[in-house]
C-alpha cells in the first residue's frame, strides 16, 4: 500500500493563505483534496488553484476577536466541521528595535503570536466537539532560534509560537494535535525586499546547504503532512523547513585548510 496524504473530505482554514507561503499551504491542501478556505484582509491578486480546484475566500482581520468569530461560525455553516487550521498570516517590516515605536513591537506582536493564539482557540472550541477531533498547523520561523536583528520582536513572537505551540499540545490534546513549521528563508512576492534583487536571492540560497530557498510549495507539503493522518502521533514538535539552516559563520572565516584534522 502506497503511502499518500488524502485530505479528501477534510475542511481546512488557512490564514493569511493567498499570498507567499499562504497560497503554497492552500495549494497544497487542494492537492491534497481538501475544501481550503483562505482567509486574509484582501482576496488573492491571482487565483490559488490546484487540480482544478479552487480555495474558497473570507475576509478577517485575524486580530480582530468578533470578526475571528464570525470567521470560524461562517466556515461551520458552509461545511458543518473544521478540521485542520494552519496559522500562517504574520510578518514585519525592517525595523531596528532601538528606535521602533512601542507601538510598533505590540501590533507586530499581535500578528505573530497573539492574533493566532485568538484563531486557534476559536478552532479549538469547534474541533474538541468533533468525533475525529482536528489538528493545528502553526507557521514559525527560523527568526525565532538564531538573533533576528531587524525583527526582534519579530523573532520574539515567533519564539513564542514554538512555546505556545508545546504548551496547546498538552493542553487540547488528545482531540487536537497541535505542531509548527520552523521555516527559513523563503522565495515569496516579497522576497526582493528582504533580500535584494535576484543576485541577492541567489547569494542568500547558497548559503543554505541545500543550495536555495524554499518555494512556497516546499512549505505548504511540510503543512499538509503534519495535518495528514500519516502524522497522527505527531503533536506538540516542531519541524525545521530550513534547508539544513545556515552554515556557520567561522567556516567563511577560518583560514584553516578544508578537511584538516587538529
Amino acid at each position: 500500500m502506497a503511502l499518500e496524504i488524502d485530505l479528501a473530505d477534510r475542511v481546512v482554514l488557512v490564514t493569511g493563505g493567498v499570498r507567499g507561503v499562504g497560497a503554497g499551504v492552500s495549494r497544497a491542501f487542494l492537492a491534497a483534496g481538501a475544501t481550503v478556505i483562505a482567509c486574509a484582509r484582501r482576496p488573492a491578486d491571482v487565483p490559488i488553484e490546484a487540480d482544478g480546484r479552487a480555495i474558497e475566500f473570507l475576509s478577517c482581520d485575524i486580530r480582530d476577536a468578533d470578526a475571528v468569530r464570525a470567521l470560524i461560525d461562517t466556515v461551520i455553516e458552509r461545511h458543518g466541521r473544521l478540521d485542520h487550521l494552519v496559522n500562517n498570516a504574520g510578518g514585519a517590516p525592517f525595523a531596528l528595535a532601538a528606535t521602533a515605536s512601542k507601538n510598533f513591537h505590540a501590533k507586530i506582536v499581535e500578528l505573530n503570536l497573539l492574533a493566532p493564539l485568538l484563531v486557534s482557540q476559536a478552532a479549538n472550541s469547534v474541533m474538541q466537539r468533533q468525533p475525529d477531533g482536528g489538528s493545528i498547523v502553526n507557521i514559525s520561523s527560523v527568526s525565532g532560534h538564531r538573533p533576528s536583528p531587524g525583527t526582534a520582536a519579530y523573532g520574539a513572537a515567533k519564539a513564542g509560537i514554538d512555546s505556545l505551540t508545546s504548551s496547546l499540545a498538552v493542553e487540547w490534546a488528545p482531540k487536537v494535535r497541535v505542531n509548527s513549521l520552523v521555516v527559513g528563508p523563503v522565495v515569496t512576492e516579497l522576497s526582493e525586499l528582504h533580500y535584494g534583487d535576484q543576485d541577492g536571492i541567489d547569494a542568500v540560497g547558497e548559503t543554505i546547504p541545500l543550495g536555495r530557498l524554499a518555494g512556497p510549495d516546499d512549505v505548504g507539503r511540510c503543512a499538509a503532512f503534519l495535518a495528514s493522518p500519516l502524522a497522527s502521533y505527531v503533536s506538540g514538535a516542531s519541524l525545521l523547513v530550513h534547508g539544513g539552516g545556515e552554515r556557520p559563520a567561522f567556516l567563511a572565516a577560518s583560514t584553516a585548510a578544508a578537511g584538516q584534522q587538529s
